[in-house]
């Protein structure tokens, strides 16, 4: 943990672009990391870089053969980043676009009838394919309740829902609404239980910047992330598949290689960008222990970051100093509890006698950045069942610092009181 260390966090926030400021209007703190992270500067510098190169991958001259070889290293360092020894790694459109073909081939690919299960945690990007291919597919589409107390769904919340004639379960491992994780290897473990042959894909894209990812200790068939969530910059997703969704039939190009997802030439870029991310995850492994191998490194700089993640949030809703956490103003409510183990970098709220999108200009004109979750097609879901037509969401990353935290709290003291 580097929560206490001026130097680490020193070292940590000038490997990102705009950590304390905006280009637009100056000095502000970003606590709007769940709409998207801060972007690494390598990321930067790299984007820059191949953007300006004029060859194409599999030509025949030094520049191609260069371009394949970041792309190769790519697949490589994100499989260490995953904890994926087998199956494939792909870049797409978006990580909503990667979860919507991943989950319509498999529910095209596998056997007939049965049906396929999910949970209302989920984020629109796994309900809509479910709910639109599972009906292609003559499928009847389960959705598990979450618990509307935690903002969480658990293994034995599926339970009563399991049957051997699932074809295809869904997982999201972070909510972007509630901030709640989700333990991914005891729902997918439930699930093979009673349905060893469902295909099991997860929604990772919340998660990433959390780091702990483990691919290889899940039993899973596909995991999805947005690289602009973990550091990286818009414009495409990642998938990793199993070897067994890799052997579905699915869209590709006739007498191609065998197994290939990609769709026409993907952009060297958005390889080479991920490989920087997860240099950054091992380059702060060795920032807090004296580990050598990359992937334990990887996991050091992952337990690092819930540390100092849960250190800011535990401060946020319980207070620091002298100054009163969110759970002590009068008026505030914390969706998923105050106290909640599940809570990974995120607090959502709402304040009574005051609408979220006001609380969140209110926030913004004292120079703090946060986002407004409204009861929408995103979050519906989550907010509909507690009666909220909004709430205020304040996500951060291990970047976020405690002093920004106390900016926070005395900005919310302020408008409480106003």
């Amino acid at each position: 943990m580097f929560t206490n260390n001026e130097k680490i966090m020193g070292r940590i926030r000038d490997r990102f672009a705009h950590v304390d400021s905006c280009p637009q209007v100056g000095s502000r703190i970003f606590f709007e990391n769940a709409g998207g992270a801060l972007t690494l500067k390598s990321v930067v510098e790299t984007s820059t870089k191949v953007a300006a190169i004029p060859d194409n991958q599999g030509r025949d001259n030094e520049m191609s053969h260069e371009l394949v070889r970041i792309i190769t290293k790519s697949k490589d360092d994100m499989r260490l980043f995953f904890n994926a020894p087998e199956g494939d790694i792909f870049v797409g459109e978006s990580g909503t676009e990667l979860l919507f073909r991943l989950i319509m081939n498999a529910i095209l690919g596998a056997a007939p009838g049965g049906v396929v299960l999910g949970s209302t945690l989920e984020h629109p990007a796994t309900r809509s394919a479910c709910t639109r291919w599972a009906q292609v597919a003559g499928k009847p589409y389960i959705q598990v309740p979450h618990q509307n107390d935690t903002g969480l769904v658990t293994a034995a919340d599926y339970e009563p829902h399991l049957r051997p004639d699932i074809r295809v379960a869904t997982i999201l491992h972070t909510s972007p609404v509630t901030g709640m994780g989700v333990d991914v290897a005891a729902v997918a473990k439930a699930i093979r239980k009673v349905a060893p042959d469902a295909f099991i894909i997860v929604d990772g894209i919340q998660h990433a910047s959390h780091g702990r990812i483990d691919i290889k200790g899940y039993g899973i068939d596909g995991y999805v992330i947005s690289p602009y969530k973990v550091f990286s910059r818009h414009g495409y997703g990642v998938a990793w598949t199993s070897p067994r969704l890799n052997a579905v039939p699915h869209d590709a190009l006739l007498n191609g290689p065998e197994g290939n997802w990609e769709l026409g030439t993907r952009d060297t870029g958005a390889y080479a960008t991920m490989s920087d991310v997860v240099s950054y995850f091992e380059w702060l492994g060795e920032q807090v222990s004296d580990k050598t191998d990359r992937r334990e490194r990887i996991e050091a700089a992952g337990a690092a970051i819930h540390a100092h993640e849960k250190a800011l949030t535990d401060a946020m809703i319980h207070g620091v100093g002298n100054l009163a956490g969110l759970n002590d103003l009068p008026g505030v409510t914390i969706i998923g509890g105050a106290d909640n183990p599940a809570r990974e970098g995120l607090v959502c709220m709402t304040l009574d006698g005051m609408d979220a999108p006001d609380v969140v200009t209110a926030l913004r004109e004292r120079g703090i950045r946060t986002h407004t979750r409204k009861a929408d097609h995103y979050s519906g879901n989550i907010l509909t069942p507690l009666g909220l037509p909004g709430a205020v969401r304040i996500s951060l990353c291990h970047y976020n610092s405690m002093d920004e935290v106390k900016a926070l709290l005395a900005a919310m003291r302020e408008i409480v009181d106003d």
